[in-house]
């Protein structure tokens, strides 16, 4: 009986070798893999930073013209809003009652 437990324990300690074998080399396939990917990461990131003048002037401008456009709507935003505030307050008297209750907008049919 003692020669089957050592059986098995020396099978279980081969067959974790395997395991570890076959996980180191997918962890050198795996690093390698990043490695590779970071390299070209880097290549891309060079090659995106040497950008023509004629084309970085261009969206220069482009930037520019998108700010401008949006200060536009802010201002406009601010002023349609304050021009809504102002109908809404004359289109009601002090009292609370509308300018079309006033005898001067009535229906002349009614």
């Amino acid at each position: 009986m003692s020669s089957s437990v050592s059986f098995r324990i020396t099978r279980t300690a081969e067959d974790l070798a395997q395991t570890m074998t076959a996980l180191s080399q997918r962890l050198l396939t795996l690093e390698q893999r990043v490695e590779a990917m970071e390299l070209q990461l880097r290549q891309q990131r060079q090659d995106g930073q040497t950008v023509p003048e004629e084309e970085r002037l261009m969206l220069d401008g482009i930037e520019r013209m998108l700010r401008e456009t949006r200060d536009l709507l802010s201002t406009e935003t601010v002023s349609t809003e304050s021009v809504s505030t102002e109908t809404v307050e004359e289109s009601w008297h002090g009292d609370g009652s509308s300018l079309d209750a006033s005898p001067d907008c009535q229906d002349i049919a009614a």
